[in-house]
Formats: C-alpha cells, sequence, structure tokens
C-alpha cells in the first residue's frame, strides 16, 4: 500500500482525498429513506419499488412494486411511515403499475390489465371501487396521470397509430379531491414605536 501512495504522489493524492471526501460528506444528507426490509408495511423493499408520485402536500406517495410476485400499487403515508391498504385496488393475478394520485390522495389513477388488456382506472379511497375509464377505447395505454381535483385523467394512447395524448373529463357530478385547508401564516404584529 504504501509503494501505492508514493506512486500517486501528493498531488493526484490530495485529488483522490477530495473526491472520497465529496462522495461521502453528500451521501446522507437531506435523505428520508427508509431502510429497505425484507418483510413489513414499509417504503422500500428487496423487490423493485419504482414510479413514485407525490400527493399535493406530500403526505400521500403512491408506487408500483414487484411485492408478493406480483406488479401491484401501494399507498405509503409518509408522515406515520406505513402502508395505508387500498382494498380491492390490487386483485389477484393481474397487472397494475404506473400509479398517480390526486391531491389529497383520494383518487389513484393506474393502468391494470384485469380485463385482459392494459386499461385506465381510477381508485377511490373512500369507496374503495375502481372505475374503467377507457373500456371501449380500442388501443393499448400508458403513462396516466389525474388532476389535482381528480376530475380528469390524462393518459398516452396509440389509437391514431402513434402515441398520443388523450383527456379524460370524469364528469362535474364527481366529489372533488382537494388539498386540505392550511392555516394562513400571520406576519408578526410589530409593536407600536415609542418615544424616547
Amino acid at each position: 500500500m504504501k509503494l501505492f501512495l508514493s506512486y500517486l504522489g501528493t498531488s493526484n493524492l490530495t485529488f483522490l482525498g477530495l473526491i472520497l471526501l465529496g462522495l461521502g460528506g453528500c451521501r446522507e444528507q437531506g435523505f428520508l429513506t427508509p431502510p429497505t426490509q425484507t418483510f413489513g408495511s414499509t417504503l422500500n423493499s428487496v423487490v423493485a419499488d419504482q414510479q413514485p408520485r407525490y400527493s399535493y402536500d406530500g403526505r400521500y406517495l403512491v408506487f408500483a412494486s414487484d411485492r408478493l410476485s406480483q406488479r401491484r400499487v401501494f399507498l405509503y403515508d409518509v408522515p406515520n411511515k406505513r402502508l395505508i391498504d387500498l382494498p380491492g385496488l390490487n386483485p389477484p393475478n393481474s397487472i397494475q403499475d404506473q400509479p398517480d394520485i390526486s391531491a389529497d390522495g383520494r383518487y389513484i389513477v393506474y393502468i391494470s390489465e384485469q380485463r385482459g388488456k392494459p386499461d385506465v382506472f381510477v381508485y377511490d379511497r373512500q369507496s374503495f371501487e375502481s372505475e374503467v375509464i377507457t373500456e371501449n377505447l380500442l388501443a393499448e395505454v400508458r403513462h396516466p396521470t389525474i388532476s389535482g381535483n381528480g376530475r380528469f385523467v390524462a393518459f398516452e394512447s396509440n389509437r391514431s397509430g402513434q402515441w398520443d395524448i388523450e383527456i379524460y373529463d370524469r364528469g362535474s357530478n364527481i366529489e372533488q379531491s382537494l388539498p386540505s385547508p392550511q392555516q394562513p401564516t400571520q406576519a408578526p404584529v410589530s409593536p407600536p414605536p415609542t418615544n424616547p
């Protein structure tokens, strides 16, 4: 080792030290990622966890994962550091993928192959029901996204022979998904000037 260090020379050794210091120094700063676990309801597992999308306020994180030997959609409660059950969203023997979430986390849009072809579905976390919105569309679909209020869904479709963007209006009669109102911050009140 001594021979190797003397071969590098002082300037190269200093440069190598700065690189290693830089890599080591930025490794942990700012990351909130929980460690990977084999079991349990945590964010990261030992299989592929992909396509994360945040709700408006950052409380919820929806993502796709290959857990339980099947591609599924999961919802993570960030402040409480736990997975949230999604009853009815992940039927057995079917792939669910490419999720997105509305502003307050009520609606989740995703691709599912439960009808034998990829379709766009919207899942309502209050009713625990999924609605297929591309049932009669003769095309492949991918990469859905949902508006903050849950009314509009956009996705890619190849029904024209090329990949185009489609916009679907779920209608004005749906219950809108809106972020929770935040308490307004008040400006500090200055004390009245005093006379000397």
